[in-house]
């Protein structure tokens, strides 16, 4: 495993990524995620429901997939031999799979789903290959935007199971809403009020806690129970259910599943950077491509095994920062319990037969993790009009297919009315889009004059900020650069090292800003570091304080000379 010890652990978490923690906090946790992986297991059930499984079929897939999710998590987490990105980052069935999956099912029913499934994988898999080249694409405001996307999509489900809400009926359930806020607030509670580790467990707490009170209100029958024991306790699932077909007219809806998986579990995989390093500036694109890599691997496994598509889960990492354990050892407890689960059919059914109020309170305390993590990506960038128009012309008319559902189902051509089926799909592509569409006639470099004693500060923070908008560049780097430049142009005018205009040239690149001044005139000298001022050499003293300023902002400064010219860089790590 790589070590990834450099990273320094934000203050509020209690075990950061590399910490090692005791066994049974550790089972627990990871008994927690693998809970929490079950609510997902309402995304196969529609699948199942639209294909009309048989009970044998349903008992398989949802079996299947609870395997495929405990291989993908340590697939996840191990970073050897370039798979896996070493962030716990589990998976669960994707609900970005279930317009193209519904198709397949009611074309040709498990197989199809399946082998559709296996075959999506292939793409994202061939996406990791050259996914560091779309940088210019998948910006952080992008990603950003697709994980609040990915919350954001999830709040229909989520608030019919919270409020009771049952088919076309919009009458809330009263009993279903008691519960499920006696579920969320003992969550809440423990999350923001407990003290020590009792905050690790809140969700497992509140599950158990939401079970209990969903038996006592009859939400949880006695026949729900007999379901649970009917089951063996243990089974191997029934192979021979394990069909694969194709269809070439999926192939289009199926690889914009995977697309915005992708796009998604890049998103994902940023947050758990983000999240896990508190000195985080950009994503890691090796990381995440390695990341890619085991996502579409878990795809493909899941495809072939009989699973539904599988992906990183943004609830978990919302949960795993809303609990404040983000280690990677937590993957490999985890892992194991979910593989485990898939021959305990009796264990299993606990969480086909889980209550309303828990299906809808849980994941409702990780989308608030979820969506608000996604704002902070998007926002960690310096806004223009064009990032302004990408996103919000991509998340309102992703959220109208939430608003206006009817509308967009009017829309026959199966090529592309899976893309207008979920609000993810369409902010996704139209992000996408619209990102390659603006980025005509955007140049990464500046050129412009500035007069020494005349181009004041105000001036010189307000030309860098309109330009580090326009680029996207992170607000502080900007501000330090400000700071620098500002600096200099005074110390060259109190040293009268020239009388004519300073040439600046501005480049940017994600990683690296740099100001490249020339001018014709004296050299800069660099002296040595700041000393207190005297009266002989209180001249000196001023200059080793503008040196001292401009090195504490900038993380390199030279001074060369070229034909007769002096060339002064500073260059800011971005």
């Amino acid at each position: 495993m790589k070590n990834m010890t450099s990273k320094r652990k934000p203050s509020n978490l209690i075990y950061g990524l590399d910490d090692v923690i005791p066994l049974p906090i550790l089972l627990l946790l990871g008994l927690q995620h693998s809970f929490h992986v079950t609510t997902a297991l309402i995304f196969a059930m529609i699948v199942l429901q639209g294909m009309g499984a048989s009970p044998a079929q349903a008992s398989f897939f949802v079996s299947m997939s609870l395997l495929v999710a405990g291989i993908a998590v340590i697939l996840q987490a191990l970073n050897r031999k370039g798979i896996g990105s070493g962030y716990f980052a589990p998976s669960v069935c994707e609900p970005a799979y279930i317009p193209a999956s519904l198709m397949a099912a009611q074309i040709g029913g498990l197989p199809l789903v399946l082998g559709m499934t296996a075959l999506s994988g292939i793409f994202e898999l061939a996406l990791s290959g050259f996914v560091h080249r779309l940088r210019r694409i998948f910006t952080p405001e992008v990603m950003g935007m697709v994980v609040a996307m990915v919350g954001i999509s999830v709040i229909p489900v989520t608030a019919r199971n919270f409020l009771g809400i049952e088919g076309n009926n919009a009458q809330i359930n009263p009993t279903v809403l008691m519960v499920s806020m006696i579920t969320l607030g003992t969550m809440v509670s423990i999350t923001v009020w407990s003290r020590g580790k009792l905050r690790l467990f809140s969700v497992i707490i509140g599950m158990i806690t939401g079970y209990v009170v969903s038996f006592q209100a009859g939400l949880l029958p006695a026949a729900h129970l007999r379901q649970i024991l009917d089951k063996p306790l243990m089974a191997v699932p029934d192979l021979s259910l394990l069909h694969w077909s194709f269809d070439a007219s999926l192939i289009l809806p199926f690889l914009i599943a995977s697309l915005c998986t992708s796009v998604k579990t890049i998103g994902n995989l940023t947050t758990c950077q983000k999240i896990s390093d508190a000195d985080w500036k950009r994503p890691d694109m090796p990381n995440i491509r390695r990341g890619l890599l085991a996502d579409g691997m878990s795809i493909s496994i899941s495809g072939l095994l009989g699973g539904m598509g599988q992906s990183t889960s943004s609830s978990n990492i919302g949960l795993s920062l809303g609990t404040g354990a983000t280690s990677r050892v937590i993957a490999f407890a985890m892992g194991g319990i979910l593989i485990s689960m898939a021959f305990f059919p009796r264990f299993v059914e606990i969480f086909v037969v889980m209550p309303k109020p828990v299906m809808g309170a849980t994941p409702l305390f990780a989308v608030c993790f979820i969506i608000f993590t996604g704002f902070q990506i998007m926002m960690s960038r310096m806004m223009d009009a064009r990032k302004i128009f990408i996103l919000g012309i991509s998340m309102i008319f992703g959220l109208s297919t939430m608003a206006l559902p009817n509308v967009y189902s009017q829309i026959q051509n199966p090529w592309i009315r899976p893309l207008f089926g979920s609000s993810l799909y369409l902010a996704t592509i139209l992000a996408i889009v619209l990102t390659i569409i603006f980025q005509i006639g955007l140049k990464k470099k500046m050129d412009l004059d500035l007069e020494p004693g005349k181009t004041g500060s105000l001036e010189i923070r307000d030309l860098l900020e309109k330009q580090g908008s326009l680029w996207g560049a992170r607000q502080v780097v900007i501000g330090q650069a400000a700071t620098a430049l500002n600096e200099l142009m005074e110390l060259i005018f109190f040293l009268s090292l020239t009388e004519k205009a300073v040439h600046l040239e501005m480049i940017f690149d994600e990683f690296n800003l740099d100001l490249a001044l020339r001018y014709d005139g004296k050299p800069l000298a660099i002296v040595g570091e700041y000393v207190a001022p005297s009266s002989v050499d209180a001249e000196l003293s001023i200059t080793q304080l503008s040196l001292h300023l401009i090195r504490k902002s900038a993380d390199r400064l030279t001074v060369s000379e070229k034909n007769g010219q002096q060339r002064i860089l500073l260059h800011f790590d971005h």
